[in-house]
């Protein structure tokens, strides 16, 4: 009977709970589905350039299951591939085939290689017989699935757990009554959310100061461009990830609740940041990477490790990382009023 009554409570506690319940229930559902929908997506068809090519030699090749765009000079394809607009472009030199890779995507050089082999066929099959030659853009034939996935694991680890430990430790200071006794002083809710995020922001600089550090040095992460543009992107994903924890901690009562944020909040941006291809995936689902902070801090980082750029083509990523913070911290600035009405 004792175990009985206890069963009970147990189940009437979480019954009681719509959050718990529908996170029990929804976020599997809704981390299923996105695998789902990334693994089940389209196979990826190669974008090739082909640069000064005879008609006769494009008209003998088999050009199927490729989005093949054709360039009179070489400096337009390379134009091109630089902006990643193509995978690669492909010339003939004396009779030759040679093939530049963007090369910054292992699965997408070898998705290409595979289609130009099938598309030369008909030409070997004619008494030609030849060796592709292989150059790259970024990266190398060495290049590994760790290297091209390291920056957008690097990002994901330090944007989750500096959201979970501010989320956390801000949810702390409300339960143990800091944040009341701040509210009831002359302090202004914007000097409180500002003072919070200072505070708990040194820390998280330190924290993803020491994750890159060992990621890059030690693990030997690919790294191409400049060490101090990966430290200012993870310190503006910091920034986001700590105001969004602060943010979400005003809507959860315990610690258990905080952590239920996780799979709707955290989990779904790794499928959108660049981890998976994201042209294979459905377009009905392409809006959500964009509002996600993860997706430009993964293609900043990987445009600097892996590509090695510079400022001028990560600006813009971390002008949408700057406005993700500013807009969390505005909204936690609101936020407070759940606490103080002025």
């Amino acid at each position: 009977m004792r175990i009985n009554a206890l069963v009970i409570r147990i189940l009437r506690q979480i019954f009681r709970d719509k959050r718990t319940m529908g996170l029990l229930i929804i976020a599997p559902i809704l981390v299923l589905t996105m695998l789902h929908l990334v693994f089940n997506g389209d196979e990826y068809q190669p974008n090739v350039g082909l640069v000064d090519i005879p008609d006769s030699i494009i008209n003998n090749m088999k050009l199927d299951e490729a989005t093949v765009t054709e360039y009179e000079k070489e400096i337009d394809a390379k134009d091109a591939l630089s902006n990643q607009e193509i995978d690669g472009y492909m010339r003939f030199d004396n009779q030759t085939p040679s093939i530049v890779l963007e090369g910054s995507d292992p699965s997408v050089n070898g998705a290409t290689l595979k289609w130009l082999q099938t598309a030369l066929k008909p030409l070997q099959g004619n008494g030609a017989s030849f060796e592709l030659e292989v150059d790259y853009l970024h990266g190398s034939s060495e290049m590994g699935q760790f290297d091209y996935f390291g920056p957008v694991l690097l990002g994901f680890f330090i944007f989750f757990f500096v959201f979970l430990i501010a989320g956390v430790s801000f949810l702390r200071e409300r339960t143990t009554g800091t944040l009341e006794r701040l509210l009831a002083s002359p302090l202004r809710k914007s000097e409180i959310v500002i003072g919070y995020v200072v505070g708990f922001g040194i820390f998280t600089i330190i924290q993803a100061t020491i994750i890159a550090t060992y990621a890059i040095y030690v693990l030997g992460m690919l790294m191409e461009g400049a060490f101090g543009y990966v430290m200012l992107i993870t310190l503006l994903l910091s920034l986001t990830a700590l105001t969004l924890g602060i943010l979400l901690s005003a809507f959860a009562n315990n610690e258990l609740q905080m952590i239920q944020f996780i799979p709707i909040i955290v989990v779904p941006q790794i499928f959108f940041s660049g981890l998976f291809n994201l042209e294979t995936i459905s377009e009905w689902l392409s809006w959500i990477g964009p509002i996600t902070p993860l997706y430009y801090a993964a293609d900043a980082l990987r445009d600097v490790m892996v590509r090695g750029y510079g400022w001028n083509e990560i600006y813009l990523n971390l002008l949408a990382l700057a406005g993700f913070s500013l807009l969390f911290m505005m909204l936690n600035i609101v936020a407070l009023r759940k606490y103080r009405k002025i």
